[in-house]
């Protein structure tokens, strides 16, 4: 770190192998914002823990390595420093978004963003409700609207409908008109009936197949569940999978994967819903960043999204 250098605290990972038991807290120099990016102090920072997967978190685009890595990509703060030619956004705006997968993530106090990937965040929605609606919020839009070309009187099949992602998916579709079923363990049913799911399937205890034909399966599960769930798909229907290529595909029927991307309209509509009452984010732990790595290996099954409250 050289003597100009501010520190700021933040997460890094270091060991692949590790996953987020190899998570330290250190202190790093304060990012500067390059050519269309913005300096955001970070208030609130969302985390997936399937991020220490993704090769994005240890190598860049060249396939260079590029630990010890920042994770994290969801965020909620305020700009601080505007980056040359960087328009649309101002020094002291809140703002909510997704942080691209090959730069430094949102697990610190300051991160530099494109100022593309981020939203205005309205001053009635507290900085945890925005850093935890980016990955959810654009995955479940983009994978029902998008990719499964969801219309109104359609049934939608949602694996994992308790999760941070399903919540949002059962949420959005039922809005949309839809017919939801949602699956879980048991203990999720009465959180898949209360985001508004119409149905609940017990994967453990429940015949899957009862379910019947549906229009659109989306699935955060994978495996022996896809290909199940491929075979309940009507004629025309498509399988939206958020887990890789799928291995299974309706028999006529489109299957698609998707990797989300940024949405400046999209976080604006979905932040919207919000601010209206019609969405509720499905936050379960908050942690301070002093206490992040513990916070993001827990020892019991997650309930809801882990946010990392950086700034009180």
């Amino acid at each position: 770190m050289t003597e100009e250098a501010i520190p700021m605290k933040a997460i890094v990972v270091t060991d692949q192998a590790a996953g987020t038991a190899g998570m330290t807290l250190v202190e790093r120099p304060e990012p500067q914002a390059a050519i269309n990016d913005v300096v955001v102090q970070i208030h609130a920072s969302g985390f997936v823990p399937t991020e220490m997967a993704w090769p994005s978190t240890w190598t860049d685009r060249l396939d260079r390595d590029r630990t010890p890595s920042i994770p994290g990509h969801e965020l909620a703060g305020v700009v601080t420093a505007l980056g040359y030619g960087t328009t649309g956004l101002s020094v002291g705006q809140r703002v909510f978004g997704l942080t691209d997968w090959t730069r430094d993530g949102t697990l610190a106090e300051y991160a530099a963003v494109e100022a593309r990937n981020l939203a205005p965040l309205p001053g009635d929605v507290d900085f945890t409700v925005g850093a935890s609606l980016p990955i959810s919020g654009l995955t479940a839009w983009q994978g029902l609207f998008e990719h499964g070309r969801l219309q109104a009187g359609q049934s939608v099949l949602v694996h994992g409908a308790a999760g941070a992602v399903g919540s949002m998916v059962t949420q959005l579709a039922r809005e949309a008109g839809a017919y939801v079923i949602g699956t879980g363990r048991a203990a999720d049913r009465q959180t898949v009936l209360d985001f508004g799911g119409q149905e609940f399937v017990d994967l453990e205890n429940d015949a899957l197949e009862d379910v019947g034909e549906v229009d659109l399966v989306f699935d955060v599960i994978g495996g022996d569940i896809q290909k199940r769930s491929a075979r309940l798909i009507r004629a025309g229907g498509t399988l939206v999978s958020i887990v890789g290529p799928p291995e299974a595909r309706p028999a006529d029927g489109l299957a698609v994967d998707f990797v989300v991307e940024s949405d400046r309209a999209q976080l604006r509509e979905i932040v919207q819903r919000v601010r209206d009452g019609r969405l509720r984010t499905n936050i379960g732990n908050v942690s301070t960043l002093d206490d992040a790595v513990a916070a993001l290996n827990p020892t019991e099954r997650r309930k809801g999204k882990t946010i990392i409250r950086v700034r009180p």
